[in-house]
């Protein structure tokens, strides 16, 4: 698996927004720890911030290093001259979209705790219907002797591949992204959660550099339609990596590369499981149909009703 990089390709990374001193005009200094959560909530309502009380007493508990119950029993102290400094460069950010993720520099995923990088995805809770669906098709295939891969192609944080090593302490995971700052990314969270030694890491254009033999890939790649991008959230428009996001006039670049690119790769009755946009599971499917793989499934939905994740498997010898 040598390292495989587009000639042409550079690496974009989001830089933080500068924010307007203006912007904050109220101080945490000298104000109860209750008190200064009211505030930031005030302040976050009138900036048009939704969730403005979950992330104010987020931001609150990471400023003063204090959990849920540590925030109620030190409701009445004063927040300390370092603390307010903290909280007022929390208040800022947030204030022009910084999501909190990305302020705290980390996000759970499938319960793992993954560190951030402006290289990578926030990961969503909506991607975490790749990891159920995977591990369903997981469970219904046949494994042979050999030791079992996974890939997930375009990795970003690692999360769906650090998740299913989690799930599956048997497996050896393997992730690809073009981004060699995203990879550090990956390969640090690999090795805070201990699984530095069931991956490896490898950066190429989606999956060109691997040679066959995976049991299972994954991906969560680049789907949203290039004129939509302007209409994201800017929370996401403004801080998530353009190339993580972009997936060309219709949506389907990253899905007509990867999706012959890991047929070819999987073992026979081994599974391949994308995530998708909007209205895209069908056209999904018929590109997987297209590459000789079946469907087995309808596509799985998300929380909110969205067909989020499709399958196929690669028929068996």
């Amino acid at each position: 698996m040598d390292p495989c990089f587009r000639r042409d390709d550079t690496e974009v990374v989001v830089e933080p927004q500068q924010y307007q001193l203006s912007q904050v005009t109220d101080s945490f200094t000298g104000q109860s720890v209750d008190t200064a959560r009211r505030t930031l909530t005030a302040r976050l309502k009138r900036g048009a911030v939704d969730s403005a009380e979950l992330d104010a007493r987020i931001l609150v508990g990471a400023a003063l290093g204090l959990d849920l119950t540590g925030l109620i029993a030190a409701a009445a102290r004063l927040v300390t001259a370092e603390e307010a400094g903290r909280l007022e460069d929390f208040a800022r950010r947030r204030l022009v979209g910084e999501p909190v993720a990305r302020i705290l520099g980390f996000k759970e995923f499938w319960g793992l705790p993954l560190q951030l990088s402006p290289a990578t995805l926030v990961p969503r809770p909506d991607t975490e219907t790749v990891v159920e669906l995977a591990l369903e098709m997981w469970g219904g295939a046949r494994h042979s002797s050999h030791r079992s891969r996974i890939a997930d192609i375009g990795t970003g944080s690692g999360a769906i591949l650090l998740a299913l090593l989690s799930e599956l302490p048997a497996v050896f995971g393997v992730g690809t992204d073009i981004s060699p700052a995203a990879l550090h990314t990956a390969s640090g969270n690999a090795a805070d959660l201990g699984f530095a030694k069931r991956s490896a890491f490898v950066a190429c254009d989606y999956a060109a550099a691997l040679s066959d033999g995976f049991d299972l890939i994954v991906s969560n790649p680049p789907y949203i339609r290039s004129a939509e991008i302007a209409g994201l959230a800017r929370e996401v428009r403004g801080y998530d990596p353009p190339r993580a996001l972009d997936g060309g006039g219709d949506g389907l670049d990253a899905y007509r590369i990867l999706i012959p690119q890991s047929a070819a790769l999987l073992m026979p009755g081994g599974s391949l499981v994308l995530e998708v946009g909007l209205g895209q599971s069908g056209q999904i499917q018929r590109l997987m149909a297209a590459a000789g793989l079946t469907l087995e499934s309808p596509a799985k939905a998300d929380l909110s009703g969205v067909p989020r994740a499709v399958a196929g498997r690669k028929p068996p010898r």
